[in-house]
């Protein structure tokens, strides 16, 4: 193990959260008066994770072009623009200290506004642009040399090197430089699987960020209510109360319920509906994926029953969640894809399954019936996901979505998404 690694854990704090206390729901404020995210602490130890991860493969070097792997590698973030860009990229090798590479004047900012990394590399790069750039014009092949370089200088060059996502010219430029390529994306998803106190406060804020939504939901739906509106009332409850990126809002209402769309449109609400919502945003990165469902004014039988199923098929499934236990423990009391209409379990992919949450909406673990029963893998304290599960209703059309977020502790879970769900809600009662 090197000096800096031993340096940075000699220096951190223990990044677990103490289980005998609430977790907090912090504002957005920072304050003197009481402790809230370290984010210089928040930094050590998602580089000392994947540090360690690296040094538990067989990789030389981290190459990384997925903008939520360079902000757990180097705490940068320049704006959601940025994001299907492909247009930062960062280096992490065994030995050697966090390298960026970061669209034009970003450089230079970096350079005056984030100590944490060293001056010399925050540096200016371009590649591709998603192709808009032609290879041929030879950035590809520059940036691929100084990489190889630099791979030489810290000593990894007869190592392979993993990447998560790349141009595929930049991949072929870098092994015309000699450089191995290797996915490097599982070893980025095992740094990323353990979060820290740090962590979990973010996402705990995000999700009170959405309890806070959700009443905007409940006091707006009424026929006439369209579910765009919906969607754009709660972006704007979101941006004002600090959400860095409303990824989506699914809103699904009456006759689209069965199957899901995954998507919202102008369809108005009428007396009767069943409607779910999904709202997928981030706070400092950190992100929610939380459902609810409700109805309009009136609930009939069919209704009640597709919320009752799902909230049990829901509550058996939390009820199993603690470490040690294997996502194949979880996911058998999911029901079949055949016994809630779909023919086999890829369809329904999704609908009963539970998904770690992070910088990215999708982070381990996954459990699903697609490939947890046949690869189960191990819960282990620290982690949080988001875990859903999907009820059609006997009317044909409508349908039941519910999804909670836990934090796994060390003996068992807890919620994180406290708007009310034990029962259906039925908005502006008739």
């Amino acid at each position: 193990m090197d000096q800096h690694l031993r340096e940075i854990r000699a220096d951190d704090i223990d990044p677990r959260h103490d289980w005998t206390r609430a977790l907090p729901a912090l504002g957005t404020m920072g304050v003197d008066f009481e402790e809230r995210v370290d984010y210089r602490r928040l930094h050590r130890y998602r580089l000392s994770r994947a540090r360690q991860a690296l040094e538990n493969s067989d990789l030389g070097a981290l190459l990384v072009f997925d903008v939520n792997n360079i902000r757990y590698l180097t705490s940068t973030k320049i704006g959601e623009w940025e994001r299907d860009k492909l247009a930062r990229w960062a280096l992490l090798t065994r030995t050697g200290e966090p390298i960026l590479w970061d669209f034009g004047s970003a450089a230079v900012h970096h350079k005056l506004y984030a100590p944490w990394l060293k001056p010399e590399n925050c540096r200016a790069g371009l590649v591709g642009l998603r192709g808009t750039v032609d290879p041929a014009f030879g950035l590809m092949a520059r940036h691929a040399e100084e990489i190889a370089a630099l791979l030489r200088e810290a000593g990894v060059a007869d190592m392979p090197v993993g990447m998560d996502v790349v141009e595929p010219p930049m991949m072929f430029a870098l092994q015309k430089a000699g450089v191995t390529v290797a996915d490097g994306q599982q070893v980025m998803l095992e740094a990323r699987e353990i979060k820290s106190a740090d962590e979990i406060a973010l996402l705990n804020r995000a999700a009170a960020m959405v309890d806070g939504a959700y009443q905007v939901v409940w006091d707006m739906l009424r026929p006439g209510v369209r579910e765009n509106d919906v969607v754009a009332e709660v972006n704007r409850f979101l941006y004002r109360n600090g959400s860095d990126d409303v990824e989506a809002i699914n809103a699904i209402s009456g006759e689209r319920c069965n199957p899901h769309p995954h998507n919202f449109t102008d369809r108005m609400l009428r007396p009767g509906d069943q409607a779910f919502f999904d709202i997928i945003q981030a706070f400092m990165g950190y992100r929610t994926c939380y459902y609810r469902t409700f109805n309009v004014g009136r609930a009939t039988p069919a209704q009640h029953d597709a919320y009752r199923r799902a909230r049990e098929w829901l509550d058996n499934a939390i009820a199993r969640i603690r470490p040690g236990v294997t996502t194949a423990h979880i996911c058998e009391v999911f029901p079949k894809a055949e016994a809630f209409g779909f023919p086999d379990e890829m369809a329904a992919f999704g609908l009963q399954f539970a998904h770690g949450l992070g910088l990215a909406l999708h982070e381990r673990p996954i459990i699903s019936r697609v490939v947890s029963m046949d690869h189960p893998t191990e819960i282990k304290e620290g982690m949080v996901f988001a875990i859903e599960t999907y009820c059609p209703a006997g009317d044909g059309y409508s349908a039941a979505r519910i999804e909670e977020e836990v934090v796994v502790t060390d003996k068992g879970c807890r919620l994180i998404t406290l708007f009310p769900a034990e029962e259906l809600p039925i908005a502006g009662r008739y």
